[in-house]
């Protein structure tokens, strides 16, 4: 690999969604004299270039219908204003500190490749990928038309809009997507970040089906950063988009390289399975970057692994939620005192599992009503928490009760019917609770613990704490401190070995475990 890039982050970072900006102290005296001349300048010039993008931006689809707006532009419109924004996109980069791009290896075209699969994706400034590829379509956020001059940007690439907050949205862009992709010609070359968010770079992320989706044979590009201080990252935790930009444009410059990997000619049976050839693909460029592969993804807002079917929090709720009472002073007694009304309060149903944060800083009895909000927020995006997540996933992290009793306790709060067995969504409900965030394929769990046609607390028991795959969701996730040092489920599921047409047999790639008890 080339220089910058041949650390492995699983010696730093525990999982790959945190990173931060490692500068000796030289290095951010320097960025900070440097930062406070080249940052201005860069980002005033960057602006200026974005300004006059806007309106030429415009003009490509101005007077069209909606109809012709539904086809790929050509003639004119295409050939006057495609060079003038590639032009002034590679000048808003040039502007931020990219003088040149390094490209290595030869571009598909279009009959060859529909669609180009980038990896890794670090950050905003990625984009830069647009310029070798010739501004290629992206999939991108609805929300994301709304913005000053990106909306602008992505109507001018036809780009393909999906709103994560509509279902109806996400049918509608696989729809246009397979059209897209299979359209022969008549549609552009599409660019795709399949690990669909950012990360550190030291390991690549579960792709996702999308660019897969059609069968068509895509191109891998690999994006690398090869910089004595890396700067470019923006992840769910660490560094941010502002301190990305600003630690980058303090820099001279910045080199990218960007290498075309040859096409990947998908088998027939990759064909009829998206996921078997998102992740053949994704192993094959984890293996070209020479990181691991591995089957973390972000879901919503929380980066899990997936293990059985089941979605796995990096940073378990429960564990930070006990981090923070006990940073609060609260001691062992008095957090059993109030797990203990929270089960109480769940078993009755007087008052509903709901729970405010007000109510929160009276159950724990704690001095700030921040602690609680804080705590909400780990398990919804509001300052509310189901006391049934809330309840189990602590209960399960710590030592006031064995995983039997818990799981007894557990399955006869959802058993709502008393029925003695729990229906498909039931156990959904069960597992999420255990496990902090809401589950939504269990179906691999039920069908395995319902041999007979019912789920029952005892088969449910055997399977979690015999079947090699959920015996180590109870070992990784689910044992008190009683149980020893706990690794953050930060361990990729293995995968399975599969061969493509393309000759190469790909097998297992893990991510090592951090190990480090909880505080």
């Amino acid at each position: 690999m080339e220089k910058g890039d041949c650390c492995t982050a699983t010696q730093e970072y525990p999982h790959p969604f945190i990173f931060e900006v490692k500068l000796t102290r030289a290095q951010r005296i320097r960025g900070l004299i440097l930062g406070s001349v080249l940052v201005p300048v860069r980002v005033t010039l960057a602006a200026l270039f974005f300004l006059i993008m806007w309106p030429i931006a415009r003009l490509r689809l101005a007077g069209l219908s909606e109809e012709e707006r539904a086809r790929p532009v050509a003639g004119w419109r295409r050939w006057l204003f495609h060079p003038i924004i590639l032009l002034l996109s590679r000048a808003v980069f040039v502007s931020l500190g990219f003088p040149w791009v390094k490209v290595k290896g030869r571009r598909a075209d279009l009959k060859e490749a529909p669609v180009l699969v980038v990896a890794p994706h670090s950050g905003f400034l990625d984009m830069l990928v647009l310029c070798p590829t010739q501004l290629a379509t992206v999939v991108s956020r609805y929300e994301n038309t709304k913005l000053p001059v990106i909306g602008a940007l992505l109507e001018f690439n036809q780009s393909v809009l999906v709103s994560r907050k509509d279902p109806e949205s996400r049918k509608e862009a696989v729809v246009k997507l397979n059209e897209r992709l299979t359209s022969k010609g008549y549609w552009p070359q599409m660019l795709m970040f399949p690990e669909g968010t950012t990360t550190n770079g030291r390991a690549l992320i579960k792709f996702k089906p999308g660019a897969f989706l059609a069968g068509v044979p895509v191109q891998p590009v690999l994006l690398r950063y090869p910089n004595k201080v890396d700067t470019v990252r923006w992840t769910y935790k660490g560094a941010s988009w502002t301190e990305a930009l600003w630690h980058t444009a303090s820099q001279f410059y910045t080199n990218m390289t960007v290498e075309y990997l040859p096409v990947y000619n998908p088998s027939e049976e990759e064909k009829k399975d998206p996921s078997l050839y998102a992740d053949n693909v994704q192993r094959l460029m984890a293996k070209a970057l020479g990181v691991p592969a591995t089957d973390h993804v972000m879901e919503g807002r929380v980066p899990v692994s997936k293990l059985g079917g089941l979605s796995l929090p990096l940073e378990p709720p429960g564990r930070v939620t006990l981090s923070l009472l006990r940073k609060n002073g609260l001691e062992a007694r008095e957090i059993k005192a109030a797990l203990a009304k929270m089960i109480d309060r769940c078993r009755s149903g007087a008052q509903g599992s709901k729970a405010s944060a007000d109510e929160l800083t009276s159950i724990f009895s704690l001095k700030d009503k921040q602690t609680a909000v804080s705590i909400c927020g780990l398990y919804s995006k509001d300052e509310t928490v189901d006391l049934r997540q809330l309840y189990f996933s602590v209960s399960a992290l710590s030592v006031f009760t064995n995983f039997k009793a818990l799981l007894h306790a557990a399955f006869t709060l959802f058993d709502q019917e008393s029925k003695g067995s729990l229906s498909a969504e039931e156990l959904s409900d069960l597992m999420g609770a255990l496990l902090g965030i809401p589950q939504h394929n269990t179906g691999p769990l039920y069908a395995e613990a319902s041999g007979q046609g019912m789920l029952t607390e005892e088969s449910l028991l055997r399977v979690l704490t015999t079947h090699p795959t959920y015996q180590k969701v109870v070992n990784d996730y689910l044992q008190g401190e009683e149980a020893g040092p706990q690794p953050p489920p930060a361990a990729a599921a293995a995968n399975g070995k599969a061969v493509n047409n393309n000759g190469v047999t790909h097998g297992a790639n893990g991510f090592l475990q951090h190990n480090k008890k909880f505080e």
